[in-house]
């Protein structure tokens, strides 16, 4: 996969490092956790989990999750019944 960041009229490519994302709440006080968005897909780690104890997802697991609205609840609602 190609990934590229759009931001202030710039596009880089994703290397493998990724790019790390801070999850806070709306109001910024309470911090979730992070992001990371690399050439491979993603990699989520709540609270203060590390980069390699994150969990993964490929850009094609992301696309076929996300592939319509139907899935995505799907999905969700796995997730809220497990």
């Amino acid at each position: 996969m190609k990934v590229t960041i759009k931001s202030f009229d710039v596009a880089m490519e994703i290397k493998q490092k990724g790019v790390e994302l801070e999850v806070k709440s709306p109001d910024g006080t309470d911090f979730h956790g992070d992001c990371f968005v690399t050439m491979t897909g993603l990699i989520w780690c709540k609270g203060k989990t590390s980069k390699a104890n994150g969990t993964k997802i490929t850009w094609d697991q992301l696309m076929e999750v996300c592939g319509s609205d139907a899935k995505l609840k799907a999905a969700l609602k796995a997730v809220k019944d497990a």
